[in-house]
């Protein structure tokens, strides 16, 4: 349902690659709320994907950029303020990449090259973002910079391998570019840690459906879907989260704040 709660506004979204994409689902959500954005992945994720469907279907402009690189987020960006005829109000950051984990290398035995390029893409593409948005003057008073995390970040997931430290990188880029944005450009920067999610990019992940199993059994309200994180997405675009900054998130259900639940305590006795 519908409450055009987006309406006027216009963003930027990265990294829907299909349907099963929580970028994808938060995509088409905006579009039904009545805002206008342009789409964006790197040129080999969008010859791998379906984002052309997306943005026929949203109406939307199409832009691709590899998010690590200067040159192409501050064209991306040049092109989306042209297309818009004004300033930025959102933004979703929703990448996240690592060699290491698609390739089955321990954390203990990391290739560390493998490591540094999923950091860069994964984490400082965020500070990239962040920072060409930043110099460009590109974003309207109380707009919303989003990106997704997740808890390994800070507890120990061993199978997340390195994207547990990409992620961690990730929140603390929003908590300290958060605040030049808030001070400087009245800009809102929060990460969203959403549960696990049976997404294209989640499946890679080794132990995936363990991991969606235990946190359904310890979660209160169970995990979050990718399209209620859609729903969340659009609250934090939204003019009633204003002075919301500098915060990570916690959709998962009530995951973060349980220590164990009775249905394991009686599976282990």
């Amino acid at each position: 349902m519908s409450n055009k709660l987006l309406k006027g506004k216009k963003g930027i979204i990265f990294g829907a690659l299909d349907e099963k994409s929580i970028a994808w689902k938060t995509a088409e959500r905006i579009h039904e709320e009545g805002a206008e954005m342009v789409l964006t992945n790197a040129p080999v994720s969008i010859r791998m994907g379906q984002i052309e469907n997306l943005a026929l279907k949203t109406n939307s402009l199409l832009v691709p950029a590899d998010a690590t690189s200067l040159n192409d987020l501050d064209n991306l960006i040049e092109k989306s303020v042209s297309h818009f005829g004004s300033k930025i109000d959102f933004v979703l950051h929703s990448i996240g990449m690592s060699i290491n984990l698609r390739k089955g290398r321990s954390y203990t035995d990391l290739n560390h090259e493998w490591m540094k390029k999923g950091w860069d893409v994964s984490a400082v593409s965020f500070h990239k973002l962040i920072q060409s948005l930043y110099k460009k003057d590109a974003m309207n008073s109380w707009g919303s910079i989003v990106a997704l995390t997740y808890i390994a970040s800070q507890r120990t997931f061993p199978n997340y391998n390195d994207m547990a430290d990409n992620k961690a990188y990730l929140e603390s880029v929003a908590r300290s570019f958060g605040y030049f944005m808030g001070k400087e450009k009245n800009v809102r920067v929060n990460t969203i840690s959403q549960s696990p999610t049976l997404t294209t990019a989640g499946m890679g992940v080794k132990g995936i459906n363990g991991f969606f199993k235990y946190a359904e059994k310890t979660s209160p309200l169970g995990n979050a879907t990718a399209e209620e994180c859609a729903d969340y997405t659009i609250m934090m675009f939204s003019d009633y989260t204003r002075k919301v900054t500098m915060q990570n998130l916690f959709h998962d259900g009530g995951f973060s704040s349980v220590g164990v639940t009775q249905e394991i305590i009686d599976a282990i006795e």
